[in-house]
């Protein structure tokens, strides 16, 4: 096809050169004027426009933060913060399938996110996926173990959902390890479950001996 094409553009030259006329070569392509190169838009400065969002957000004005995180997410989608609070927004909204879109995009942004990771395991926890959310907790606890908040939702996820009191056993002692201050309620819980788990786990009483006494 190649050769076919320069055959026919060759010819109108030959017709021309029989003819006796002479023929104007076409300039080159690489000798035209390029076309002006077309500027991105100018969507400023992130960290001001964060910043600005952040202190809506801490001002109350939940709505308005909102739609500016949502435009900063939209105009510089390869950072993780404006994910990450436009989902605590929506969450807070009770826009939980947007909470999830936004928090998934958060921790696949930053890996390390655990804020990310705790509030898709809360929120998939809140819809019923308890296998979604066990997940998420495990994921954010994978990058920061000392995180106290996802150590205690994964445990009352564990103890109240999933019905694994031993397991919520564990996770509850390592959240009152790393929790910064004293929880009274935990070390209730605590208190319970391990009383719980000992009658569950204690061996079956001696049988009477059978027949009469002489």
């Amino acid at each position: 096809m190649r050769a076919a094409r320069v055959a026919l553009a060759l010819l109108p030259l030959l017709i021309a050169a029989c003819g006796g006329e002479p023929v104007r070569p076409e300039n080159p392509a690489s000798t035209r004027p390029a076309a002006p190169a077309v500027k991105p838009p100018d969507h400023g400065d992130p960290q001001a426009r964060f910043d600005a969002a952040l202190t809506q957000m801490k001002n109350g004005d939940a709505q308005g933060a909102e739609d500016a995180f949502k435009a900063l997410t939209g105009d510089f989608p390869q950072y993780a913060g404006p994910w990450t609070n436009l989902g605590i927004l929506e969450a807070k909204a009770k826009k939980r399938d947007a909470a999830i879109a936004a928090f998934t995009r958060a921790a696949q942004i930053d890996p390390n996110n655990v804020v990310a990771f705790n509030w898709l395991g809360i929120l998939n926890r809140e819809a019923g996926d308890y296998a979604r959310a066990k997940l998420a907790y495990e994921k954010g606890l994978a990058v920061a173990p000392d995180d106290a908040l996802t150590r205690l939702n994964y445990a009352i996820l564990l103890d109240e959902y999933l019905k694994q009191p031993q397991a919520a056993l564990e996770q509850y002692k390592q959240y009152l390890s790393t929790s910064k201050k004293e929880d009274l309620r935990v070390t209730a819980w605590v208190a319970e479950l391990e009383a719980r788990t000992k009658v569950t786990t204690a061996p079956p009483a001696a049988a009477a001996p059978s027949g009469t006494t002489p």
